[in-house]
């Protein structure tokens, strides 16, 4: 493993996380979030705002039928 590598963290529109490299194009559907490091500041960082693991889609269907 590459310990200098830098990675971003991106979100897609379902509100998902992925890390990805840097230095590649980032893929259709997703965007970046503004944060860059290592493999392990990317990942703490999704640790700390994906808290809800279900998609967008899923939570905005259980809340309408919760209300």
């Amino acid at each position: 493993m590459d310990d200098n590598a830098r990675y971003q963290v991106l979100r897609n529109d379902e509100d998902q996380y992925s890390l990805w490299p840097a230095d590649l194009d980032v893929p259709e559907g997703w965007h970046p979030v503004g944060k860059e490091g290592t493999k392990d500041e990317c990942s703490a960082y999704v640790d700390e705002v994906w808290t809800d693991m279900r998609p967008r889609s899923l939570r905005e269907r259980m809340d309408g039928v919760a209300s």
